[in-house]
């Protein structure tokens, strides 16, 4: 076995990392069901309501920020240990425009314009 090997095999941190890797697994997948019920209560509402709700698109946006921090410390992009370690992401939303709707083009929730046939 090489020095490096059993120098790496030695390091509590490298240990440590598994098992926080282990619970943002866990937290990973629990989080998965609720961006499912999340999308799919969300997509209801739209289609009984014709307009998206507003807490579940913050909810869903501070979600899905959540899923990419996770995903980011699994695959040791980050060193930052998401929620409950750190904070919950925020979410804020914006009313701007999105850049295909300044380019003209019609959102989803923009109703057809009547024909003048």
């Amino acid at each position: 076995m090489s020095e490096d090997l059993k120098q790496n095999l030695s390091r509590s941190s490298i240990w440590m990392r598994l098992l926080y890797m282990l619970l943002f697994t866990v937290f990973y997948s629990l989080a998965e069901v609720v961006l499912v019920a999340v999308v799919t209560f969300q997509f209801l509402i739209t289609l009984f309501t014709g307009t998206p709700n507003g807490r579940l698109l913050k909810f869903g946006k501070s979600l899905s920020t959540y899923v990419y921090q996770v995903l980011r410390y699994l695959t040791f992009n980050s060193e930052v240990r998401p929620f409950p370690f750190g904070d919950w992401p925020e979410s804020s939303l914006s009313h701007k425009k999105s850049s295909r709707m300044a380019n003209g083009e019609e959102s989803w929730t923009t109703k057809p314009k009547p024909s003048d046939d």
